[in-house]
């Protein structure tokens, strides 16, 4: 019997939830009001609504299809996994992803799929919905497609066209774990995708003789990696991620904790690793990208490779770096602000502006919104300089979170 568009909704979007590569961020305004389309890309009329464990769902986030002719040993989806399938046509996906947002439920769209009969036949079916909704009904909201592994470059770059951010996953941090969980997916295939992809965009921002750019994917591309599955450390992890950064010009680079499956195989692992390590890869993604750390110095903080996952990357770096502090808010550079612990982009920014004009003291920092707790051992300021000696030897005791009783429960 065939299942209902309800039930099929059900069963595809849970299917979806694996894939943590999907965000808004970092597209073009667009809107339908000089259009007369429908939707945009922010402002009002968006619904924004979070999953218990933290992830945006304010997209309509679906697979096509969890049918798979791949067997990749670490997806619920698998060839030979034992799970209930599901299929939406390309014209359903076009009316669930208008009426949701006639509802008022999503901004936007993002599609993945399981591969049917081909990789280019389900890329089609996936640039055939985002066509459909820019063309024909003149969708303006956000689109986010994953691309399918081995699809032909024409299809890739015609989705391009019309989705504001393709993501092109890798999967594992090293050849090795995909060779061996995921046969059939060549890594170096994967990689010439996303420099084709790089080129394009790249190509597209060139201003031509009219002046005007061409409207190629203008959030860029993403891809994700799973933690846990294969056995690669946090420095494995990062220093993949950081080559990706570097060679494709990646926008974003996502990490998901690997999920236990039903039937996987025996070289899985049989628990999931803890969400705080998937926590801890974001901070010190976020560190190299925006903190001038190198990935060398945030790994080699932890130990065996692993980052600590009872403190946050930057406070266990000044920890391990202590020689290197306390700093002068009045006097130090950018640079060398950003590594205080407490400091975020913006609190640096502002430090530096207010430092024009005025002596920072204490209490200026609270006003600015940062953690006197957390800064004052590694910072002097006017009238303050810290009381305890940053060798002491308790001084992590202070940061870390106090033991918890297990129960039995």
């Amino acid at each position: 019997m065939k299942k209902s568009l309800k039930d099929r909704l059900a069963i595809l979007s849970d299917a979806a939830k694996y894939d943590a590569s999907c965000a808004s961020s970092g597209t073009t305004r667009r809107d339908s009001k000089a259009s007369g389309g429908l939707g945009s890309t922010e402002g009002s009329g968006i619904c924004h609504a979070y999953a218990p464990d933290g992830r945006c769902i304010s997209l309509l986030k679906i697979l096509l299809t969890n049918f798979c002719i791949y067997d990749c040993a670490y997806c619920i989806n698998r060839s030979s996994s034992n799970v209930e399938r599901a299929r939406f046509t390309p014209d359903e996906v076009v009316w669930l992803t208008i009426e949701f947002y006639r509802r008022n439920y999503i901004e936007g769209l993002f599609l993945s799929s399981g591969i049917i009969r081909s990789s280019d036949d389900t890329m089609g079916e996936m640039v055939k919905i985002a066509r459909d909704l820019r063309i024909k009904h003149g969708f303006r909201g956000y689109i986010h497609l994953k691309t399918i592994p081995e699809a032909s470059a024409h299809l890739v770059e015609e989705a391009g066209l019309y989705a504001d951010r393709l993501s092109i996953n890798i999967e594992l941090p090293t050849d090795h774990g995909l060779e061996r969980y995921a046969p059939e997916k060549r890594p170096v295939n994967i990689r010439r995708s996303m420099a084709d992809l790089r080129l394009k965009i790249e190509e597209a921002r060139e201003p031509t003789l009219s002046g005007k750019r061409k409207t190629f994917v203008p959030g860029g591309q993403s891809t994700q990696m799973i933690v846990g599955a294969d056995g690669a450390d946090d420095a494995t992890i990062l220093g993949s991620s950081a080559r990706l950064y570097s060679s494709y010009g990646l926008k974003r680079v996502y990490y998901s904790a690997f999920s236990p499956i039903p039937d996987s195989s025996k070289n899985l692992p049989l628990i999931k690793p803890p969400l705080m390590r998937e926590h801890r890869l974001y901070q010190a993604d976020w560190l190299y990208r925006f903190y001038g750390f190198s990935i060398d110095e945030i790994a080699s903080i932890g130990e065996g490779g692993m980052l600590d996952l009872e403190l946050d990357p930057k406070l266990a770096w000044a920890l391990a770096n202590r020689d290197r502090f306390p700093v002068d808010v009045n006097k130090a550079d950018k640079e060398t602000l950003l590594r205080v612990p407490g400091f975020g982009t913006k609190t640096v920014n502002a430090l530096v502006s207010a430092r024009r004009h005025r002596t920072v003291r204490l209490e200026d920092l609270a006003r600015l919104g940062v953690s006197l707790k957390k800064v004052r051992s590694f910072i002097t300021a006017e009238g303050w300089s810290p009381h305890q000696r940053l060798d002491r030897s308790d001084l992590r005791a202070a940061f870390a979170p106090p033991p918890e009783q297990l129960s039995l429960l």
